[in-house]
């Protein structure tokens, strides 16, 4: 009977230092790409662009990630708002991302893009780009225009940046509204 006990004693201990043996726990290493690290990241941003001490286009960004070997900023939830030579705002663009190229300051707007002019023009596609040099914005994406005369969709589009002398290269549908 002795024996029994001693036996019914031992196990559990037994059983509880097995159980309570820790194995070696190896660590997971990730590894980075220090390409896609940004250099600086910035958070609810806005930069100017200004030509000659005149206020030329004010962007605002949820998220702005400067990337310095690369040369580019991207951009989130982007708007973009563009100014005459008299400080007047005169168009304005949207959208779910976008990028900038430092060397040429030319702005990519990517995903659900919306152009609007004061004029009443309303353009969207689903990619825009916004040359610096030359101050107008082209896609060679689907686009669809709106204005208080006409809608027209297509292919391919070259404008200034106020929306008022456009050309769609490849037109699909086009039609006259009626007032």
């Amino acid at each position: 009977m002795k024996s029994k006990i001693v036996i019914l004693f031992y196990i559990p201990i037994l059983l509880l230092t097995v159980s309570c043996r820790q194995s070696k726990i190896e660590p997971k290493v990730a590894l980075i790409n220090s390409k896609k690290i940004p250099d600086q990241e910035s958070f609810d941003t806005q930069i100017i662009f200004t030509e000659e001490g005149k206020l030329k286009a004010k962007l605002f960004a949820d998220t702005i990630k400067v990337f310095n070997e690369k040369r580019e900023k991207d951009l989130s939830k982007i708007h973009i708002n563009f100014f005459n030579n008299a400080g007047e705002k005169t168009s304005s663009i949207t959208a779910d991302k976008g990028r900038i190229d430092d060397r040429t300051q030319d702005m990519y707007a990517i995903g659900n893009v919306v152009a609007v002019s004061d004029s009443g023009i309303t353009l969207t596609t689903d990619e825009l780009v916004w040359k610096n040099k030359t101050k107008k914005i082209t896609t060679d994406k689907f686009v669809k225009i709106k204005s208080n005369k006409e809608f027209i969709e297509g292919y391919g589009f070259e404008s200034d940046q106020d929306l008022n002398n456009y050309t769609i290269f490849n037109i699909t549908y086009i039609t006259t509204l009626e007032k």
